[in-house]
């Protein structure tokens, strides 16, 4: 089985973690948190400031690494390291996804998530939000 390694932003802002919806491929209209591949040679700190930059043209701030999710979806297994991050401007802007929202405790259930995202999801609530 081909694997894939990524980062996944949590962007947190006033108590609501930001999240996106993809517009494009096998699970297209399915939320995440922003991110992308690791390419070679990369951590994930710096995937991940490469990833914002490309996918939102924002720049963020990397904290802590969150969470780390080993999930198999039937064309491949992902591992996904998820930082908990801050933007440094108010500036975002969606070149990839089809629509981003900011989701708190109360509405955070409220979008249809990727699988792996989902447990990410289940953390945040008992951790963060």
């Amino acid at each position: 089985m081909k694997r894939i390694e990524v980062a996944a932003a949590i962007i947190i802002r006033d108590g609501r973690i930001f999240a996106t919806q993809r517009g494009y491929g096998n699970y297209r209209h399915k939320w995440e948190f922003p991110g992308g591949k690791l390419e070679s040679g990369e951590t994930g700190e710096q995937a991940i400031v490469r990833e914002i930059r490309e996918e939102l043209e924002a720049d963020i701030n990397v904290g802590e690494l969150f969470y780390t999710v080993d999930h198999d979806y039937p064309e491949f297994h992902v591992t996904m390291y998820c930082y908990l991050c801050t933007l440094k401007s108010d500036h975002l802007t969606l070149v990839e996804h089809e629509a981003a929202k900011w989701l708190g405790r109360d509405d955070i259930d409220s979008v249809d998530w990727l699988p792996s995202d989902l447990e990410v999801v289940d953390k945040l609530k008992k951790y963060v939000l």
